[in-house]
């Protein structure tokens, strides 16, 4: 399990958050894995590429969890 936490903001897209913490190598990568439906936030399948991840949420990706603090 992983940890992001955030610091300047009340929460971060998921796609640049998955970027961010090295999941996917571009942003155009990680906005087509979650578009398949490859991302769950929170237990829950999640296709909108600018989420708003705010603390306390679980992100599931390929066989890695962020928890965002």
């Amino acid at each position: 399990m992983q940890e992001f936490t955030l610091t300047n903001s009340d929460f971060i897209e998921l796609d640049k958050l998955l970027k961010v913490m090295g999941l996917c190598h571009t942003g155009g990568m990680a906005k087509a894995a979650v578009a398949e439906g490859r991302v769950r936030v929170n237990g829950n399948v999640e296709c909108r590429k600018r989420c708003k991840i705010r603390k306390g949420n679980v992100i599931d990706f390929e066989g890695y969890q962020i928890t965002v603090r």
